[in-house]
């Protein structure tokens, strides 16, 4: 059921359209996603926090299209039935799902349990039913994304034993629950999402991330680029931007990325940040303007605790003090440019 995906993709690919329409740029990563899909690998979108790996992934299920499915809890296909329940010949109702509605995500945490994933049996059902019936089962995510897409975000703050619940799954496309007699068919793209730079995570096994194509999504390709993603995912306030100050705010940001002093580097959404405290700042001083003071008096807010300094600097140098400075710095050699 993904060809779907991949098909409407490559349609729109071959027509020189856009296929991801909320991102903006990241051709490679676009072009890499559709190959991805159109070949119904699971994939691992790979990078830093705030560069879209969600948007990314939440944009795969609008290209998603509405499907009828038995009412089973495993979204079975009312021509191609896979539990037992459906395939048993009982009569279940048949739903109409939304693109979006085949779009399941999971939150990784350490918390986060197989039975979360696979499902568990429910104690009044199996009283009920007995412990065995198909019944007192209780389908977890991973059936509900059964033909459709199940977005892992996050996923290296999983647990490795909750990795090794979704090998059978990402490999066979069914689930052995070792109650049952019977394997619980489970068809299914994976996109997950991961920060390979923070160090409080689970690690990959590997033969988990065998499983995976790894697509590596950086920072916005251009100053352009970043310009318009702030322009566009910003709250709106009544106020002027100047285009120049803009620019000015975004290249600061961009230049601090590629500081050498920094082993930690500010986000898209640290650029976002800037530009919507600025503005608020204005509108607080009665203004209709931004000015450079109204970006000023937000730096520090936004951006210290979005960087964290080498050790070479940071016992010499605060990241406030760094910031302010860098900020100082950037600002004047910009000059007229502002």
């Amino acid at each position: 059921m993904f060809f779907d995906a991949g098909d409407e993709a490559v349609k729109r690919f071959r027509r020189q359209e856009d296929v991801f329409t909320d991102i903006i740029g990241l051709a490679n990563v676009k072009r890499q996603l559709i190959s991805a899909l159109v070949s119904k690998r699971h994939i691992i979108l790979s990078g830093p926090p705030g560069v879209g790996k969600t948007t990314i992934a939440k944009n795969v299920a609008k290209l998603l299209p509405k499907i009828r499915v038995n009412d089973c809890g495993f979204n079975c296909l009312p021509d191609r039935p896979v539990c037992p329940i459906c395939k048993s010949g009982r009569k279940v109702n048949v739903v109409e799902k939304q693109g979006v509605e085949r779009f399941v995500r999971i939150q990784g945490s350490p918390e986060l349990t197989p039975e979360d994933l696979i499902g568990d049996i429910d104690p009044i059902k199996a009283l009920k039913y007995g412990p065995l019936s198909i019944e007192a089962f209780t389908p977890g995510k991973i059936f509900r994304a059964n033909n459709g897409v199940l977005f892992f975000d996050e996923v290296n703050r999983a647990s490795e034993k909750l990795q090794n619940s979704l090998l059978q799954a990402l490999e066979e496309r069914k689930v052995t629950i070792s109650s049952y007699t019977f394997d619980f068919e489970a068809d299914f793209i994976l996109i997950a999402t991961m920060n390979p730079e923070d160090s409080s995570t689970e690690k990959l096994s590997d033969v988990f991330l065998d499983r995976f194509d790894v697509i590596n999504v950086g920072y916005p390709d251009t100053l352009e680029d970043e310009v318009r993603i702030v322009r566009e995912k910003s709250r709106r306030m009544e106020v002027d931007f100047p285009q120049g100050l803009l620019r000015t705010v975004v290249s600061f940001v961009r230049n601090l990325r590629e500081n050498d002093n920094l082993e930690k580097k500010p986000s898209v959404r640290a650029s976002i940040g800037l530009y919507e405290r600025a503005s608020a700042n204005a509108l607080m001083n009665s203004r209709k303007r931004v000015e450079l003071e109204d970006v000023r008096s937000a730096l520090l807010s936004v951006l210290a605790h979005r960087i964290r300094l080498k050790p070479r600097i940071k016992y010499l140098q605060g990241e406030s003090k760094f910031i302010s400075d860098m900020f100082e710095s950037f600002t004047r050699k910009k000059g007229g440019g502002l």
